[in-house]
């Protein structure tokens, strides 16, 4: 999708004078950097010392290594999914092709490439996220474990075969510096799996094409920071990449500098995109997901090249995974909550291993589980490797950690309601918090006072997901829609204004009300947002462990409008609609499961089921894939006289 002046506009009013000022430059700079190419210094005697210690690939378990490993062969075969869509080309990849929609991004100075633009270059994820070069390094960690050679031909094969297709700032893959960080990262990564290979020091510091390419990285990264109100997950992203790189590859003039602006912007940022709590601001968890991972790799970079590092990045980076330990539900699912592009920090894993389970098995390795943690039973490769390099954590009386597991999170307006035991629990999140963080909220969802229920890890009341980013608006504005989640709309409107595509120019502000979580048996949240200006929406929701019931009062104050109330099934339920009551039934683990829901009489309730005109009854497992689902939607009028009531009784 192309942007329109209106939208400049917008955006221009979500920045402070800093922030204007800090653009400016970089524009002028853009354009000096036209003409104004330079050569890599010269390098001599570079050598690569971060390498892993000897006892890391030993501790690898075989499960875990098997799946890697077949992961590797599947892409030695050029087999490879991106977002949904599969490819069989990544034998000999096309590094500017778009397997979506056949397109080829166009050539030229980098910054004059349209990238928002589909009709011009095809969708830009699907071009960019293999040159991350992630499943390379999923290839180099087969080289590690198995020492079979062939892994490492075709890593230094289509790294030589980039680097040559897309020299410093020609073409899409110098636009965004979040994906110079990652690549950096990986880069970082693949030179450590593959220590050992007698090719290695030939394709990496040996290599004056790569030497070029490390520093022209790092350059761009040092020249064009993302800032001011876009300064969220993608500054982290930069900040690790350019710090990592400037560790392992300090072979330049300008390292130092690097790894120490790197590393004060890393440290800044971490705390600032962090709640106290340990909640990422983003509300967006796998944004979460995508932080914690780039710092613990970036620690581990630190460690790794004795590098000290500020006791708070450390601190942050703990209160994320106890944080993470304490919101999931009793099958490592996390919450689904705002934006989720399937991005990751650090790929080593062969497919089949849990993103969730592996983020908390490092915590354990690196700062030690608490006792209230969820178990972790699964096996990953990433874990030994990083806790061989990151140092543990030193337990210091001052950082207190929570002693019982918390449920809320009061900074970040997230209450999770469970029932106790870890069979059938049912898990409910409560969202009363902020809309996003930052002044354009990029990946915030006009989600507020939504709610997020599971019956032993199956979404019956789900978050529909994210989608799609670019290219098709109709999809991106239904996936962000409050009409899009478990809340209440009014008079037809989103609760929060969307100005673009990661851009809302209004922010609903709700506050919790109640929040109690003390007493076993029944546990309660109460909340209200403005986004409805000058009506208030408030909700109720309340927790019955003996019952298995959850009841949501729904109660708008204000003058009579048209309210409609969704409520979106996972894709696993199948529902019964009849009048106002709606019987689920799915089956988990072999056994069929059901439940009750009893809607508001007051309303008129419909079952709608993957309509697209509009959009309507849909389900998002992952970024690119979506699929149809039911979505009971019931529509009256609310005119402050009585509360909506609902209730979702589970059975056996």
């Amino acid at each position: 999708m192309t942007m329109n002046a209106g939208w400049y506009l917008r955006r221009l009013s979500r920045m402070g004078p800093r922030e204007v000022g800090g653009r400016a430059v970089d524009a002028v700079r853009r354009r000096r950097w036209r003409s104004a190419r330079p050569d890599c210094p010269s390098v001599t005697g570079a050598r690569f010392t971060a390498v892993l210690p000897a006892r890391a690939i030993a501790a690898v378990s075989p499960d875990a290594a098997k799946r890697l490993v077949a992961e590797a062969d599947r892409l030695m075969e050029g087999h490879a999914e991106f977002f949904g869509v599969a490819r069989h080309d990544l034998a000999d990849p096309d590094w500017w092709c778009d397997p979506k929609t056949g397109r080829r991004a166009p050539w030229g100075y980098a910054f004059d490439v349209p990238y928002r633009d589909e009709d011009a270059v095809g969708d830009i994820k699907q071009i960019w996220e293999p040159s991350r070069h992630q499943y390379l390094t999923v290839l180099a960690a087969a080289y590690a474990l198995t020492g079979n050679e062939r892994y490492a031909e075709r890593v230094a094969q289509h790294l030589r075969s980039w680097w040559t297709a897309n020299p410093p700032l020609r073409g899409v893959h110098w636009i965004s510096g979040i994906e110079l960080g990652i690549r950096l990262l990986s880069w970082v990564w693949i030179r450590r799996l593959l220590d050992g290979w007698p090719g290695a020091a030939g394709l990496f510091e040996d290599n004056p094409v790569a030497r070029n390419q490390i520093w022209h990285h790092q350059r761009w990264l040092a020249a064009f920071p993302s800032r001011g109100s876009s300064a969220n997950n993608h500054v982290i992203a930069e900040a690790a990449g350019q710090f990592a790189a400037a560790c392992a590859f300090g072979w330049f003039p300008s390292s130092a500098r690097w790894r120490a602006d790197a590393l004060r912007s890393l440290e800044r940022h971490l705390r600032s995109n962090t709640f106290p709590s340990g909640l990422n601001r983003e509300l967006a968890t796998e944004y979460h997901g995508l932080v914690l991972e780039l710092g613990l790799a970036a620690v581990a970079e630190a460690d790794a090249a004795g590098v000290p590092v500020p006791a708070s990045v450390r601190l942050v980076l703990l209160r994320m995974t106890d944080a993470l330990a304490a919101v999931v539900d009793n099958r490592l699912r996390p919450p689904r909550q705002g934006d989720a592009d399937d991005g990751h920090g650090l790929v080593v894993d062969g497919t089949g291993t849990d993103r969730w389970a592996s983020l908390l098995a490092t915590g354990d390795a690196v700062f030690g589980r608490r006792a209230w943690w969820p178990v972790v039973t699964g096996t990953d490769v990433r874990t030994p490797l990083l806790a061989a390099l990151i140092r543990p954590y030193a337990k210091n009386g001052t950082v207190t950690r929570p002693s019982s597991r918390p449920a809320q999170f009061a900074d970040a307006g997230m209450t999770i309601l469970r029932t106790p035991g870890e069979t059938g629990e049912i898990w409910c999140r409560c969202d009363g918090g902020p809309h996003g963080f930052l002044s354009i909220s990029a990946h915030a969802h006009a989600d507020a006072l939504s709610v997020e229920v599971r019956h032993d890890g199956v979404d019956v009341l789900a978050d529909p997901g994210t989608f799609c980013y670019h290219g098709q608006p109709e999809w991106r504005q239904y996936f962000r829609s409050t009409l899009g989640h478990n809340t209440l709309e009014l008079a037809g409107a989103d609760q929060s204004v969307s100005g673009g595509p990661f851009l809302w120019t209004r922010h609903a502000r709700s506050r919790v009300l109640v929040a109690d979580t003390s007493d076993a048996g029944a546990v309660r949240w109460c909340a209200e947002h403005d986004g409805y200006e000058p009506s208030v929406h408030r909700r109720r929701v309340e927790l019955t462990a003996a019952a298995k019931e959850l009841r949501v009062v729904d109660e708008v104050r204000g003058d009579r409008r048209a309210v409609r109330l969704a409520f979106h099934l996972g894709p696993a339920i199948t529902a019964d609609l009849v009048e106002n009551r709606a019987v689920l039934t799915w089956t988990r683990d072999g056994e069929d499961r059901s439940a009750e829901l009893d809607l508001p009489g007051q309303l008129t309730w419909r079952a709608h089921r993957g309509e697209t005109n509009p959009p309507l009854g849909w389900y998002s497992a992952g970024f690119g894939r979506k699929e149809p689902t039911t979505t009971l939607v019931g529509t009256g009028f609310a005119d402050g006289a009585q509360g909506f009531t609902t209730v979702l009784r589970f059975h056996g």
